[in-house]
């Protein structure tokens, strides 16, 4: 069967979902085909902390999460049933980062000195100082990505376990050949492939982005997290703790350095040298945390080489558009991505196709 759309999204994760739905708000008539090799979420966005504080290490990544963040204040103002949850924040940085601190964190957060550790830490930890900044939020991605799925389904079709396994622009259109036999001719293509960045179909349009593949993991620490308990962020360490509130226990997520992974060969299992890597950094700022930590969650991103996220066209005609290598800010900076995505796509279609 051959089908044609005006867009075709590849990667049913929380920006493909976020990809489809600021094209469908941008023009009501085109049509919109989401391809998934699993399930909807059921990639990075499945096992993602769903953290979002408002920071960034560059000043486009600031802005992005400026933006992502008013952004997902409209949404859940539209959606009030999104699991989407607002949490207090707390930053543990070493003495004399302020002038730093101010930098990376954007002005609406608010940043100012504290008097007093969370009581998850047990104290504030030696040789430390304690801020506290506005702004910060978590969500279950599944969940929501699953909610925005839904949403979209009445103007969007998904496709739920099919893999592109060839990518071919042509003349006016790029063809999409997939797992099932059939074939997609589509007006414009985004890649939103997450991990999955080197896969056959496109390898060959996006290895010159340089993008590298790397291990993430994180810790579940078996406690409940108390009313009013909020996010941690170890400034030194690129680490934070995130109190799972919905879930009943807290989260440890550490900068894991095993880089150039595959993400189809990965083990989804903790490693008894990750989890010894996380644990020595845990067990500085919150040594009676450790003996809690018993289970976690492994997966993959993908990360640029000027840590900052890729939107751009791959093709010369601008037809086939990448969006990710989000650094492991792939929720965070999600809606500020889409937009820009979708900046790049000629909206409204300038070819109204029917099926």
């Amino acid at each position: 069967m051959t089908e044609r759309t005006d867009y075709a999204v590849v990667g049913a994760g929380v920006l493909g979902c976020l990809i489809a739905r600021e094209i469908v708000r941008r023009d009501a008539y085109a049509t919109v085909t989401v391809l998934e090799r699993e399930a909807v979420a059921g990639g990075a966005s499945r096992r993602s902390a769903g953290l979002h504080f408002p920071r960034g290490g560059t000043p486009r990544v600031r802005a992005m999460a400026d933006d992502s963040q008013r952004r997902y204040a409209r949404l859940r103002a539209e959606q009030p049933g999104l699991p989407i949850h607002s949490l207090p924040m707390t930053v543990i940085a070493p003495p004399g980062r302020e002038a730093e601190l101010r930098e990376v964190y954007v002005p609406d957060a608010g940043l100012r000195p504290a008097t007093a550790a969370p009581a998850i830490l047990g104290g504030v930890p030696e040789g430390m100082d304690v801020w506290e900044a506005d702004g910060c939020q978590y969500a279950d991605v599944h969940s929501l990505t699953q909610a925005l799925a839904a949403g979209l389904r009445p103007a969007v079709r998904f496709r739920e376990g099919v893999r592109v396994d060839a990518l071919e622009p042509a003349a006016g259109e790029v063809r999409l050949r997939l797992s099932t036999g059939d074939v997609i001719e589509a007006g414009h293509v985004v890649l939103a492939p997450g991990p999955w960045v080197a896969a056959p179909a496109w390898r060959e349009l996006t290895g010159p982005l340089g993008v590298r593949v790397k291990k993430i993991v994180a810790l579940h620490i078996e406690r409940p997290p108390a009313p009013g308990d909020g996010a941690v962020v170890l400034h030194e360490e690129d680490a934070f703790l995130l109190p799972y509130h919905d879930r009943g226990h807290w989260l440890f997520s550490y900068t894991c350095q095993e880089w150039d992974v595959d993400p189809d060969t990965v083990p989804s299992t903790l490693s008894p040298e990750n989890r010894r890597e996380a644990l020595e950094i845990l067990g500085r700022y919150a040594p009676g945390l450790v003996q809690d930590c018993r289970s976690g969650r492994v997966f993959c991103d993908a990360y640029s080489p000027a840590r900052e996220p890729v939107v751009r066209p791959l093709t010369e005609d601008g037809r086939v558009v990448f969006a990710g290598a989000a650094n492991g800010s792939g929720y965070r900076l999600a809606p500020a991505l889409a937009a820009l995505t979708a900046d790049l796509l000629p909206l409204p279609s300038p070819r109204k196709v029917m099926s």
